[in-house]
């Protein structure tokens, strides 16, 4: 009989403790643009491609639609983006960065520093190491577990 896993050789413990020390890392700066981790997720799906339903914004994030909703409108309260319904489906709500919402993808490149700065690896590094997390995700997620 082989010796059980210690917690730190499961790599889903590794990829969940790192995503915490970032977040935590990410924190005060967030705190000073004014937002949330969750706010600055659904940000970057803009900055990416504006004009994104609900569900589209949702789908990007690997989320439900439900939970973010909450999050645009409270990003929309504080002013960083609007909501309207399409006019072709009433049932689709489309989300458009403001000024201000454009503005924040500027003022929230200190994350990206910030990570490099603290992790203590070269840009090219953390590249690959994102590559790789990347292709986890996406063979994890596109494989059915098998009975």
């Amino acid at each position: 009989m082989s010796k059980p896993l210690t917690l730190d050789q499961h790599l889903c413990f590794s990829l969940y403790s790192a995503s915490i020390a970032i977040n935590r890392a990410y924190k005060p700066l967030l705190d000073g643009l004014g937002i949330t981790y969750p706010q600055y997720l659904v940000l970057s799906t803009l900055w990416e491609e504006d004009g994104r339903t609900i569900s589209a914004i949702a789908e990007r994030l690997a989320l439900e639609p439900s939970t973010v909703t909450p999050l645009v409108k409270r990003l929309e309260s504080a002013g960083f983006v609007s909501r309207q319904r399409n006019k072709n489906d009433e049932r689709q709500v489309l989300v458009t960065l403001t000024a201000k919402g454009q503005a924040m993808q500027e003022q929230s490149q200190c994350l990206g520093e910030t990570l490099i700065a603290s992790s203590g690896m070269t840009v090219a590094d953390l590249g690959a190491l994102n590559e790789a997390v990347k292709a986890l995700r996406d063979t994890v997620t596109d494989r059915k577990p098998t009975a």
